[in-house]
């Protein structure tokens, strides 16, 4: 298989017009795969206003598409991008693209794998380069591990957030605005409403600290000593999907195999199992800190320190100890 012409990347934004982060480490990763194969690495953004984006996706890649595309702005952003995306690779025809693995990142997967006949790998966890991308990918709530490539020179590949640490390039790359003609033909879904989490500042695939419940936390008034630790401790707060499912703490909360991925420093296990649905959403946090009656849960087998105790006893004493190191 000849080596790309070009490897892209799918410049997502964040609510606020930013770059999302998840595109600064594929882009990192597209960047990494473009030295190893000779292939060029062109970012592209496209949303109602693209240039913040643009210019902070420019610091990871040597080239940026910056497209304007209005409809973006109340609508979901996945299919209209995705459309025009398969529109710039008809007429551009790169060798690869690459996206998050996340809302925005599947949706234009499948619409750019739709309208441009672009195989497609999701989820991956790695790639390298062997005269193609070589994806691997956890799957079965992280039991095993595939290792698979595409059977063309062209295809699109998803990548699971926090699997690649971002790195910018040692010089800034350029921004080219760019145009693309024609209607779109699929159908779009307004948005009507916007929902600000409320909680820590930073999305919690971000935050370096997350303190997470889940069953053994008993209701949605067990979350209150959850979300005291992690303010106490400048973190987030997390959640098993039982805790969600029950209606305990909104789904964005949740971490795990249908949840977030995240990759703290510390990660503050509060009446968690450690269940293997769970575990693939955290099990690469620095330090995994366990609060448990059962000595023999799961979680025990992974984390690095396990307490064994009521943790409606155990986190107001740590909250204490917390407030009075503050004072």
């Amino acid at each position: 298989m000849a080596a790309a012409s070009q490897i892209w990347v799918h410049g997502e934004l964040a609510p606020d017009g930013s770059l999302a982060k998840i595109s600064t480490e594929v882009a990192t990763l597209a960047r990494t795969l473009g030295e190893a194969s000779g292939a060029d690495v062109v970012g592209v953004v496209i949303a109602a206003d693209p240039t913040n984006a643009a210019e902070e996706l420019a610091r990871f890649v040597p080239k940026v598409l910056a497209v304007t595309e209005p409809a973006t702005a109340d609508h979901a952003a996945g299919t209209i991008v995705g459309q025009r995306l398969a529109s710039i690779v008809e007429r551009e025809k790169p060798g690869y693209l690459f996206a998050g693995a996340g809302p925005e990142g599947r949706d234009l997967a499948g619409v750019v794998s739709a309208l441009a006949g672009w195989g497609v790998l999701v989820n991956a966890v790695g790639v390298t380069w062997d005269g193609g991308p070589v994806v691997t990918m956890s799957v079965f709530g992280g039991k095993l591990t595939t290792t698979s490539r595409l059977t063309t020179a062209h295809g699109i590949v998803t990548v699971r957030p926090n699997a690649i640490a971002a790195e910018p390039a040692a010089a800034a790359g350029t921004v080219e605005p760019t145009t693309v003609d024609g209607e779109l033909s699929l159908p779009s879904v307004r948005v009507v409403d916007r929902v600000e989490a409320a909680g820590a500042a930073a999305p919690i695939e971000e935050a370096r600290i997350i303190v997470a419940g889940g069953r053994g936390i008993g209701g949605p008034d067990g979350f209150k000593v959850v979300e005291e630790l992690a303010a106490a401790l400048g973190g987030a707060v997390g959640a098993t999907r039982a805790a969600v499912d029950s209606g305990w703490i909104p789904y964005a909360q949740q971490i795990g195999q249908t949840g977030k991925i995240v990759k703290p420093a510390l990660y503050l296990a509060l009446g968690i199992s450690g269940a293997i649905q769970h575990k693939v959403g955290m099990q690469t946090a620095g330090t995994i800190v366990a609060v448990n009656r059962d000595p023999d849960a799961p979680i025990a087998e992974f984390a690095d320190v396990v307490v064994i105790g009521d943790l409606f006893e155990i986190a107001p004493a740590l909250l204490a100890a917390l407030r009075a190191r503050a004072g």
